[in-house]
């Protein structure tokens, strides 16, 4: 009886585990319920998570630009700034600090100093990887082509407080 009992908690346990770590939901234009995500008639041209963020880069059928669209869920914190493409992956640049995504990490720098590396877990679109050498990248996401046009702002600084995060973007996942 004590290993039958054993074995219900572990499959409890790995059950829980499981629904722990679910992924977020996501759709072609990024996280639903979150600010790393497009807005129409943008589409995602990639968006990924790791333990402590999530990100979408969004790209302007008619003008081309590239956006960035950061969430640290920790506690919310949002960044929402123009990007560009490198060999590097989508790099966009805020007040000296440098955020570069890319199919392996978001990266966070200050010059040439590194501020933090966080691995991605999962990684839709396309950008080469942050190691030399690698240009593993996973297929690009389907998309529909806008009817209408609307430019991305270049940076998004409020001037006043942000509102709550969304409920996608609360706690650590």
């Amino acid at each position: 009886m004590g290993v039958a009992l054993g074995a219900v908690v572990v499959a409890l346990s790995a059950s829980t585990a499981t629904s722990v770590a679910a992924p977020p939901a996501t759709d072609t234009r990024g996280f639903v319920d979150s600010t790393a995500r497009c807005a129409a008639p943008s589409t995602a041209v990639a968006y990924g998570y790791t333990a402590t963020s999530r990100v979408a880069i969004c790209k302007d059928e008619s003008s081309g630009q590239l956006q960035y669209r950061g969430v640290r869920v920790t506690d919310g914190a949002r960044l929402i700034l123009a990007a560009t493409s490198t060999d590097r992956g989508y790099v966009a640049e805020n007040d000296g600090i440098t955020y570069t995504v890319s199919s392996n990490a978001l990266v966070i720098s200050s010059g040439s100093t590194q501020i933090r590396s966080e691995s991605m877990v999962d990684f839709h679109g396309s950008a080469p990887s942050s190691t030399s050498g690698s240009s593993t990248s996973s297929a690009p996401s389907t998309s529909t082509s806008p009817t209408q046009s609307s430019a991305i702002p270049e940076t998004t600084t409020p001037s006043t407080p942000l509102p709550p995060p969304l409920p996608a973007e609360v706690g650590a996942r």
